[in-house]
């Protein structure tokens, strides 16, 4: 690494000004000794390629540079931010996990019935709509997606690895499943329907690893790609865990901005840290506590909120929508299946009804999240367990 530093190094994501990305990259050169390359230079390239021949990546679609720091640098950068300049902001790094399986409360709801969909697509109403998201691109950042299941066969699929070392064959599972819901079958050859957008286009972005964790920086140079690829959506059944009054990323919240404005949909998961049974209920985790980005609370079968699902507890962060979260039926790799429970399940349910809503009205963006709130049923429940109520088709 260029430049002055000490033994202790980190991750960060630096924010650059709007109008001065190149500027802003100079800058980390000459105020942190930060070489830079940018994404707009090296064609095909993903960040995790480009780290290995610079200090810090700048992801010129997204405004921001991942950048390796010492704690000398990372001074440097801080005084950067206080004085007017390219740079606006920085921020360390987080480990992201996906959101794994949580329990469901004890009274269980029914198990799918073969030869019929699941329960979460009759309850988004699924069995009474004519949309497909055919025409629609819809990306799912997670663990990747077992090309093999043989589901998705026929299915137009591109894939994209922003795991250093992996490719997008989901060693996980966690992928897998949460595709299926969004953009799998409805009349698969075996057992009941459960996928939603069953003709949408799929973009299968691995930022997960197989261990089921990953980086700010693999997800953000995810979003670069869905975005670059003309998505409509991008489902994120991942983050990472958040306390109350914790500031959401400013970085992620620029990136969502940035995102709508080129007509791309963040969804993401609340998160299953609340134990609402013990009378705990945890905020929305990140990046799903950002304001541009829609938060997906779960609830299950008797419309009930789901035990683990996480909560608006502060002005922070709060719940946009609520989907089928609890004993979820679909794919897993290995040409199998499995139900599971937890936010996760409930996300991509409203990425596969955004894409239905995106081919029916060729909505995109905002206008498309106010379609998904104005739709959506409104259930007996407080606004900050479920916010717009429980997703619905077109």
């Amino acid at each position: 690494m260029a430049g002055t530093e000490s033994s202790s190094t980190g991750r960060y994501l630096v924010l650059l000004d709007d109008d001065a990305t190149v500027v802003g990259a100079r800058e980390l050169t000459r105020l942190a000794g930060i070489r830079t390359v940018n994404t707009a230079d090296v064609v095909g390239a993903s960040a995790a390629e480009l780290f290995g021949a610079a200090d810090g990546v700048v992801l010129n679609e997204l405004g921001i540079a991942l950048v390796t720091a010492g704690s000398d640098q990372a001074s440097a950068l801080s005084e950067a931010v206080r004085s007017s300049g390219p740079i606006a902001a920085f921020e360390a790094e987080r480990t992201v996990y996906a959101i794994d399986d949580a329990a469901p409360a004890a009274e269980a709801p029914p198990a799918p019935v073969d030869g019929e969909l699941t329960w979460g697509l009759q309850a988004v109403g699924v069995n009474g709509t004519t949309p497909t998201g055919a025409g629609v691109r819809v990306a799912v950042l997670d663990t990747g997606l077992d090309l093999k299941h043989p589901d998705f066969a026929g299915r137009d699929i591109v894939t994209g690895s922003f795991v250093p070392g992996e490719d997008v064959h989901d060693g996980h599972g966690h992928g897998t499943h949460v595709i299926g819901t969004a953009c799998g079958p409805r009349t698969p050859a075996e057992g009941p329907g459960y996928g939603i957008a069953s003709e949408a286009s799929i973009y299968a972005g691995k930022v997960l690893s197989n261990g089921g964790t990953g980086s700010d920086g693999g997800i953000l140079s995810g979003i670069s790609w869905a975005i670059s690829n003309g998505c409509s959506v991008v489902s994120m059944s991942l983050g990472a865990a958040t306390e109350p009054g914790q500031p959401f990323s400013q970085a992620f919240e620029r990136v969502a901005q940035r995102a709508m404005a080129r007509g791309t949909l963040i969804i993401a998961a609340a998160g299953n840290e609340s134990s609402r049974g013990a009378g705990t209920i945890a905020p929305v985790g990140h990046p799903a506590n950002c304001p541009s980005i829609m938060a997906v609370g779960a609830v299950d079968a008797r419309n009930a909120i789901a035990e683990f699902s996480c909560g608006t507890v502060d002005q922070i962060g709060q719940v946009d929508l609520v989907g089928p979260g609890v004993d979820v039926h679909s794919s897993w790799p290995g040409a199998g299946f499995k139900s599971l429970s937890g936010t996760s399940m409930a996300t991509p349910h409203v990425a596969g009804v955004a894409a239905l809503y995106a081919q029916q009205h060729h909505e995109r963006a905002w206008g498309l999240w106010a379609r998904l709130a104005q739709k959506g049923r409104r259930l007996p429940l407080p606004s900050t367990d479920v916010g717009a109520g429980l997703v619905q088709v077109p």
